[in-house]
């Protein structure tokens, strides 16, 4: 079993920044794939951004691309996603989750293949 606790949102103005934590339960988490998705109210979860174990492979969404940035300290069973330059439709609850089957890369950017998911983040951008 594996518990993600997600941390970090809040409100904040349009061109700002915030820095989401994911902190995961469990002796194995740099085996596991680890993605943020995001929900916005009246819309389906969307992907946001996913690495892989490693660290070595990362994906973004197109319209988080050179905004946000995926990592992880494995030392730390921790999964971060730095937002910058924030805009007011990137207002969502955010989710972090983990991929823990080695789903292939293909399906990373879909919420198919990850078993395990945090409770949600809310993050609110104002105009």
């Amino acid at each position: 079993q594996v518990q993600l606790v997600e941390s970090g949102g809040g409100l904040v103005q349009a061109g700002g920044s915030l820095r989401l934590s994911c902190a995961a339960s469990g002796r194995t988490f740099s085996r596991y794939t680890m993605g943020w998705f995001r929900q916005a109210p009246g819309k389906e979860r969307e992907f946001v951004a996913v690495i892989s174990w490693s660290g070595g492979t990362t994906y973004y969404a197109d319209s988080v691309k050179g905004r946000f940035t995926i990592s992880r300290d494995n030392a730390k069973n921790t999964a971060y996603l730095q937002m910058n330059s924030l805009k007011p439709e990137d207002s969502a609850v955010y989710y972090c989750a983990a991929e823990t089957n080695g789903s292939p890369a293909t399906n990373w950017k879909t919420a198919r293949p990850y078993d395990y998911w945090g409770q949600g983040t809310q993050v609110t951008v104002s105009s």
